[in-house]
C-alpha cells in the first residue's frame, strides 16, 4: 500500500509507489514532474491519483480527504461486523460526509444486496463517487449518491447504518504541512473542540435510524470521551489499531 504522507525529498519506497501504482512499472516512465509535485509536499496519494482501500481503488481526482489507515481499519471491522449481523441479507447504509466513498464503496463491495446511500457536501465529490462506483466495478442500482450537508439533503427514511468519517480536528490544532497545504481544511477542521459536525450529527441522527441500528462514527482521540457522550450512555468507545480511542458506537 502506498502512504499517505511525503517527505520534502521523495524516499525510494515512494518512487517505487509512484513508478508500480501510477505508470505500472513502465521503465520508459517520465517521473520527472511527479518528482517536482513529491518535492514541493504534495501527498503521494494525490500524485499517484488513487489509493487502496480494503481490495478497492479509491480515486481521489476532486482532491477529497485522503482515507487514512485508522479509517480503513474501523470500515473492516464494521464489514465483519455486518457480514454476522446481516449476512447476505438487504439493508441500508448511509456514508455520511462520504468524501471519495471509501467507507460506503467498500460496504458495497462486501454486500451486493445492501442499499447503500453516499452524503456529500461537495459536488466534485459526489461526481468521483460515482467514478469510483463504476472504476470498481460495483453495483450502482443499489448506489445513491446525495448532495447534502451532512442529514439537511437527504429524503426523509431510516437506515440501518449509518458510518461517518466527518470533520473532527480543533482549528487551533497546527498538522502537517502537507495536510494544511494541499488536503481540503473543511473536511478536516470542526470548530475550538473539533465537536461542532459530531455535535449535529449526535442531535440529527435518530431520525434516520431504524430500531436496532446502529451509527459508526470517526473521532478525535483527544476528545473522544466527549465525542461518545454525546451519543448517550449506551454509546461505546473503541481504540484503533494504534491502541487509541477512535471510534464511537451508538445503539438505536
Amino acid at each position: 500500500m502506498h502512504t499517505v504522507y511525503t517527505a520534502a525529498m521523495p524516499s525510494p519506497e515512494d518512487i517505487r509507489s509512484l513508478l508500480g501504482d501510477k505508470y505500472g512499472n513502465d521503465p520508459n516512465a517520465d517521473l520527472s514532474e511527479d518528482i517536482r509535485r513529491l518535492e514541493g509536499g504534495e501527498p503521494l496519494a494525490y500524485v499517484i491519483g488513487w489509493i487502496p482501500f480494503l481490495d478497492l481503488r479509491v480515486h481521489l481526482d476532486s482532491r477529497p480527504l485522503i482515507p487514512r489507515p485508522e479509517t480503513e481499519w474501523w470500515t473492516e471491522r464494521l464489514i465483519q461486523h455486518l457480514g454476522k449481523k446481516y449476512g447476505e441479507s438487504e439493508f441500508s447504509f448511509l456514508d455520511l460526509c462520504a468524501g471519495s466513498g471509501a467507507i460506503g464503496l467498500s460496504a458495497l463491495k462486501e454486500f451486493p444486496n445492501a442499499y447503500v446511500t453516499f452524503a456529500e457536501l461537495v459536488p466534485e465529490h459526489c461526481m468521483l463517487i460515482q467514478k469510483n462506483l463504476a472504476e470498481n466495478n460495483l453495483n450502482v442500482s443499489h448506489a445513491s449518491i446525495c448532495e447534502s450537508n451532512l442529514f439537511s439533503g437527504l429524503p426523509k427514511k431510516r437506515y440501518d447504518i449509518i458510518a461517518s468519517n466527518p470533520p473532527y480536528v480543533p482549528e487551533d490544532r497546527t498538522l502537517d504541512r502537507s495536510v494544511m497545504d494541499f488536503e481540503p481544511s473543511r473536511a478536516l477542521f470542526s470548530g475550538p473542540d473539533g465537536l461542532f459536525h459530531i455535535r449535529q450529527i449526535a442531535e440529527k441522527a435518530p431520525p434516520y435510524v431504524n430500531e436496532g441500528g446502529e451509527l459508526w462514527l470517526e473521532c478525535d482521540s483527544e476528545h473522544a470521551e466527549a465525542a461518545r457522550a454525546l451519543f448517550g450512555t449506551g454509546a461505546e468507545l473503541h481504540t484503533d489499531q494504534y491502541g487509541r480511542p477512535r471510534l464511537v458506537v451508538s445503539y438505536y
